[in-house]
């Protein structure tokens, strides 16, 4: 509980009717923009509710006030069109204010957190540096961890692992398959620490290892101040590879890096090592948290459109059952009007929900309808099969806004041509199908290598390896992925030949290696099986990779 809380219901009249005079001036400001009394009486009582919230100790409501304060006052007499950005800022960051107020009045809980991204929408208005998720986080960075190995000076592998860093970086920066990249972020740095050794030259990539490793774990949001850092962490990356000696990891990248394992309470062994040498403890909050509260505060969040389609799914199966019904000849005298008014209003709503293509394919079907009403009867088989492809099309189109995912919707159709897009998107669900069973091939065959390496070279944990990958090489040949077919087939040549066969295990450098090649695939294939132009060659990686192995990869 905090004490700021307890001093809230002190000040909160004042405090309250401050801030609505402060929302009174400015919104009088906006349509008076050459009245600076205004402006300044809503400066006044900004400066007001500052000096409040620092006496009664709340450093995060404080802080947003004072960036209030400070958005305002770089208000010009006069301000034109140009401003309006900044006003809005200063009037929402307004409204959250007082929304977290009333939730702390409530909770009794401050999560000075949630004040962050309104703090930084305005202090990107102004040009000001933005502040790190980390800010109220506290830690020592002083702590070392123990010394596991010496260096070992190999640069062509520890430039093949920095680009298998830059090719997930890539995609978590465009979000195009950003959990699969952070994967293989992870492989990256995780193999550089072993290369580099214990000590201020990879203590950044084991840190970094860690918050990847939680980042995946807990599936934490993808937002644009974690895409940024560890972009930074790249350009880390090439100064430690160029550094012999003197190298210092810079202190708020490290700190920013250790809030993440810490906000996503990581279970994975690097993150409890990590956890363990800084003494980290877990918040009493975590990401979906934090982003639910502030949708709250913020007004509706992203579960409004899951909302949404649970409704219109349950419009589309009395849709469903109606046409049935009609179909068997079972359905009441007034069923044709029924389906054309069921039909009318789930269109409207779908052009409201942007699904515009849907909600044209069933306004193309009701003159149809229309036609049977009049008629008082079925119309053609012809036509009522067109009238359930639209359906059909409709709930495909419905299912990808429940998964809020705008890149896996099934491409608009014109009307009357909705049956090739819904048996194009059925191949293309059948061909994701296909690609997550070989994913899990991949997945299966690393879990079996661990546990061989775990029992000191029992092979029996290596039995159903080859033929696991021999047909996920087969299902990549049916796809036309023959390249990555055969990097897979010779993966699984070299299980055979040198971990089966041979007598004696492999080194763990050849091991190593061997992990890169698969976790270079599975991200290919977690990616769709896609090389999109202007992309890395993740192929070229694991082909490199399995020709350090002593196997002929073209």
């Amino acid at each position: 509980m905090s004490s700021g809380a307890n001093s809230l219901s002190m000040v909160r009249d004042v405090l309250f009717a401050t801030m609505e005079q402060a929302e009174q001036n400015l919104e009088h400001f906006i349509a008076e923009r050459d009245n600076s009394s205004l402006l300044q009486s809503s400066v006044e009582c900004l400066q007001q509710i500052y000096g409040s919230l620092k006496i009664i100790d709340l450093p995060g409501a404080a802080l947003l006030a004072q960036e209030l304060c400070q958005a305002a006052m770089d208000i010009p007499e006069g301000a034109g069109n140009e401003r309006d950005g900044q006003l809005s800022a200063i009037s929402n960051g307004l409204f959250v204010l007082r929304r977290y107020l009333e939730n702390l009045e409530t909770n009794r809980v401050e999560l000075p957190e949630l004040l962050i991204p309104v703090i930084n929408e305005l202090r990107q208005v102004r040009s000001e540096p933005l502040l790190d998720e980390s800010f109220f986080f506290s830690v020592r960075l002083d702590h070392t961890r123990a010394t596991q190995g010496a260096v070992q000076d190999n640069p062509e592998l520890q430039k093949r692992l920095r680009q298998m860093y830059q090719v997930g970086l890539l995609d978590l920066l465009r979000e195009n398959k950003p959990y699969a990249g952070m994967k293989i972020m992870l492989r990256a740095l995780h193999r550089l620490d072993g290369q580099l050794g214990a000590g201020p030259l990879t203590r950044l990539c084991w840190v970094a290892a860690a918050a990847l490793e939680t980042m995946v774990d807990a599936h934490m949001l993808l937002r644009p101040s974690r895409k940024r850092l560890f972009a930074r962490v790249d350009r880390e990356l090439r100064q430690i590879l160029q550094a012999t000696a003197g190298y210092e990891a810079p202190k708020p990248l490290l700190k920013e890096l250790l809030y993440l394992v810490s906000l996503g309470d990581g279970k994975g062994s690097l993150a409890q090592q990590v956890r363990t040498v800084f003494n980290l403890t877990a918040l009493p909050f975590n990401d979906q948290y934090l982003e639910e509260q502030y949708q709250q505060m913020a007004g509706p969040g992203h579960s409004v459109m899951r909302s949404v389609s649970v409704a219109l799914r349950e419009e589309l199966s009395s849709l469903k059952d109606l046409v049935d019904l009609i179909e068997r000849g079972a359905a009441q005298s007034d069923a044709f009007a029924q389906l054309h008014a069921l039909m009318g209003r789930l269109a409207k709503t779908l052009g409201v929900v942007g699904l515009t293509s849907a909600g044209n394919a069933l306004d193309a079907q009701l003159p149809v309808v229309k036609n049977w009403i009049d008629a008082e009867q079925l119309g053609s088989r012809d036509e009522l099969n067109n009238l359930a492809d639209a359906v059909l099309y409709t709930e495909s189109m419905v299912a990808s806004l429940e998964r809020g995912e705008r890149k896996l919707r099934p491409s608009e159709a014109q009307p009357g041509s909705e049956a090739e897009s819904f048996a194009a998107n059925q191949l293309a669900e059948a061909r994701i199908v296909l690609l997550d069973e070989a994913a899990s091939g991949l997945a299966l065959a690393k879990r079996a290598i661990t546990a061989y390496l775990e029992s000191n070279g029992d092979k029996m944990h290596l039995a159903n390896v080859p033929a696991s990958l021999q047909a996920v090489r087969g299902g990549l040949w049916f796809l036309g992925q023959e390249r990555a077919g055969e990097l897979i087939g010779l993966c699984a040549d070299y299980i055979l030949q040198q971990m089966i066969e041979s007598p004696a295990m492999p080194s763990e450098p050849m091991l190593e290696t061997l992990a890169d090649a698969l976790t270079s695939l599975e991200y290919f294939l977690e990616g769709g099986a896609t090389q999109s132009a202007g992309q890395p060659d993740v192929l070229g990686l694991a082909g490199e990779s399995v020709r350090a192995l002593g196997m002929n990869a073209a």
